[in-house]
């Protein structure tokens, strides 16, 4: 399996066909507009989107290379989706844009639940957004490869999310034993050769067109993940809990995976 190059054309139409999508759902949905400082100091703006009848949550934003990230958070399932729009470089012969995702389970208290996020406003839109809590980064070894097909067993989400990196989804060999032993069909996944002796990182390798393996970072810089809880008190002194409103955290993740050559992993000479 390996990371798949995309056209202009192709991205295109998958934007086309989210907006379509987007047009299709609008009853159900409701979306938060914010100003978000990356790491970088750069700002970006993100956009939140709730979903009730779904029970998911979008996050997507751009960061400061121009790579589109988008999260879902999709509770009927409890799984998480990550998905990264690379831009390619042109004058090392890629193409436009390469397409990453990552697929993983959806712990609780990880995020706010789609009810509370779709009732969200801000006073101020302008106001740019820095997270209360800096978690720590997750690292995650994605030695499983995914196949499109099927996946609708897991969640209906990752198809929409997904079919612009056909040979470029994977997920956790810890994942995959959870959902088996929820009845999901197991012929959807295929390990990857994650664990060969001497296979090297790509940040090490000098032959682009030789296997390694791979780490993609990312960061969600900004996202509800938690409610606040005031408390009113009456004459007795009693006190009853009510929400009061949200804390923001930031969450980074390192995602490692094979892949046949170094051509496909050029970011890793960066860092």
């Amino acid at each position: 399996m390996f990371a798949r190059w995309i056209s202009p054309g192709s991205v295109r139409l998958t934007v086309l066909l989210w907006l379509l999508t987007v047009s299709v759902t609008l009853g159900s949905a409701s979306e938060l507009k914010v100003r978000v400082r990356l790491a970088d100091g750069q700002i970006t703006d993100e956009l939140l989107e709730a979903d009730s009848e779904k029970d998911s949550i979008t996050v997507e934003f751009k960061q400061g290379d121009g790579t589109l990230i988008t999260f879902v958070a999709d509770f009927k399932q409890d799984v998480k989706i990550f998905r990264a729009l690379i831009l390619g470089e042109l004058e090392r012969g890629q193409s436009q844009y390469q397409a990453l995702c990552f697929i993983t389970r959806l712990n609780h208290n990880e995020i706010i639940p789609s009810e509370s996020m779709a009732r969200l406003r801000q006073k101020n839109p302008l106001a740019i957004r820095t997270a209360e809590e800096k978690r720590s980064t997750e690292m995650l070894s994605m030695d499983v490869a995914v196949n499109l097909t099927r996946t609708w067993q897991l969640s209906t989400h990752i198809h929409n999310m997904c079919n612009v990196a056909l040979e470029a989804v994977y997920t956790r060999e810890a994942d995959v034993r959870h959902w088996l032993d929820r009845g999901v069909e197991g012929s959807m996944f295929e390990p990857q050769a994650v664990d060969v002796p001497g296979l090297q990182s790509c940040g090490t390798v000098k032959d682009l067109w030789q296997p390694c393996l791979c780490s993609y970072n990312l960061r969600l810089e900004w996202y509800p993940c938690l409610l606040k809880y005031c408390r009113n008190r009456d004459v007795s002194g009693r006190g009853s809990p009510y929400k009061c409103g949200i804390k923001s955290c930031s969450k980074g993740y390192q995602f490692t995976y094979y892949v046949p050559h170094k051509q496909l992993c050029l970011w890793e000479e960066e860092t």
